[in-house]
């Protein structure tokens, strides 16, 4: 009997053993599940965050998770990101204090802190009501304003040009002075287009603008006037020329949809007027569109380089487009106030050795900005691009220095003789 109870319990307990064994596997076999979906997991969310690698394989995304999927794998934590930061601080609020948050106001304080944080002067958020203003379409693009020219810099308006003859230039504004309120409205920094829009008015309406002048372009601070005047519409001839003696002066106000077609224009009735060199005096001028820069530089410069734009996604470059009109001698006459693509056109012909530039070190705004609206109201402005002379050297910040230094002269332009000169002597 001893025997055969020694063999039931050897029984039982090899049968204990082998439950035991078979637990275990079980258990491993739900590890190795488990773990295979994680990895699984993990994988599928790198290959999809990869959306070429995908498409090669035949596979499509949904176009709403791309821009999240391509951002990578990496959660925002309140190490690298405000929003985690702003999100933990939003949910402490929200489960222990009794205050609330309002909204509007908050998210105005903190898009406008940080888009400061970035260092970038032109980087704004405006609100829904800004931004209605900021986009407003006017009927009427010739000029219907108070006789200025306005440009930017740093993001505040400024009057690139003082028409003369108008109730601006009587009432004391200079080239130079910046917007600092309109009938009052001090409540932002005011924009080029915001100023455009806002004096875009019915013929007569009155304004009042509070200027302040400034002792240098980026100076913060200066002294303030205001002024009340009438809106009236304004034709201002953007190309001008002038002969003396054999050299042709062409004045370009700003870089307008037309500008290169005037510019060529200018080029031929001049020369059938006997020019034999040339002066391009951008003084003042604001810029506009890059496209008529490069163009205006193609008129000049057979082939080559115009421009570099760095971007996120690299350099890239503008050449020339092989419609040189002219190869007569050329002066660029510029000054403080010369900026943006107007810069670009100055220093394409300075570094392709095609110009002499006369006069003083340009404005330096040599970056681009775009406007992105917001899905819950309101747009941002960023810069998205800058640009760079065709030998890679910045503009923004820094200008084009002439080649022969002319300051202004209120009672004579020297500077124009200068330039005058430069041109003729080459043409020697």
């Amino acid at each position: 009997m001893a025997v055969s109870a020694n063999r039931l319990g050897d029984r039982k307990a090899a049968a204990r053993s082998r439950q035991e064994r078979e637990r275990m596997r079980r258990i491993r076999r739900l590890l190795l599940f488990f773990l295979v979906l994680v990895v699984a997991f993990i994988l599928g969310f790198l290959v999809r965050s990869q959306t070429a690698f995908i498409a090669s394989l035949g596979f499509t995304l949904d176009p709403s998770e791309t821009s999240t999927l391509q951002k990578g794998v990496a959660a925002k934590s309140t190490y690298d990101a405000v929003s985690a930061r702003v999100s933990e601080v939003e949910d402490l609020l929200a489960d222990n204090s009794l205050d609330t948050i309002n909204v509007e106001d908050a998210t105005l304080t903190m898009l406008d802190d940080l888009l400061k944080s970035t260092g970038d002067p032109y980087a704004a958020y405006f609100s829904p009501d800004r931004y209605v203003n900021y986009i407003k379409e006017t009927t009427d693009r010739s000029y219907a304003g108070v006789g200025v020219l306005f440009a930017e810099y740093n993001g505040r308006a400024y009057a690139a040009d003082v028409f003369e003859g108008s109730e601006a230039e009587a009432r004391g504004v200079r080239q130079g002075d910046y917007v600092i309120a309109i009938d009052g409205d001090r409540s932002k920094t005011w924009s080029l287009t915001e100023v455009v829009n806002t004096l875009a008015r019915d013929e007569g309406s009155q304004v009042v603008i509070t200027w302040m002048r400034p002792s240098s372009a980026d100076a913060e601070k200066g002294s303030e006037f205001t002024t009340s005047l009438a809106c009236q519409t304004y034709q201002e001839v953007n190309c001008t020329t002038e002969l003396h003696d054999s050299c042709g002066v062409i004045t370009l106000r700003q870089i307008t949809q037309n500008s290169s077609s005037l510019v060529s224009q200018a080029i031929t009735d001049l020369s059938n007027q006997g020019a034999t060199s040339f002066v391009l005096d951008l003084r003042g001028n604001p810029g506009g569109y890059l496209t008529q820069a490069v163009d205006i530089a193609s008129l000049f410069v057979n082939s080559g380089v115009i421009v570099e734009i760095q971007t996120v996604d690299g350099i890239t470059t503008k050449n020339a487009a092989g419609v040189r009109q002219t190869e007569a001698p050329l002066a660029v006459l510029v000054d403080q106030y010369t900026a943006a693509s107007a810069e670009v056109l100055t220093a394409a012909l300075q570094d392709n050795q095609r110009a002499e530039v006369v006069g003083q070190t340009t404005l330096g705004k040599g970056s681009v900005q775009v406007v992105r609206e917001l899905s819950f109201g309101g747009a941002i402005r960023y810069t998205a691009a800058y640009y760079l002379t065709p030998l890679g050297h910045d503009i923004n910040g820094i200008g084009i220095v002439p080649n022969i230094s002319v300051d202004a002269n209120d009672q004579v332009d020297t500077q124009l003789l200068v330039a005058i000169d430069a041109a003729t002597a080459a043409a020697a």
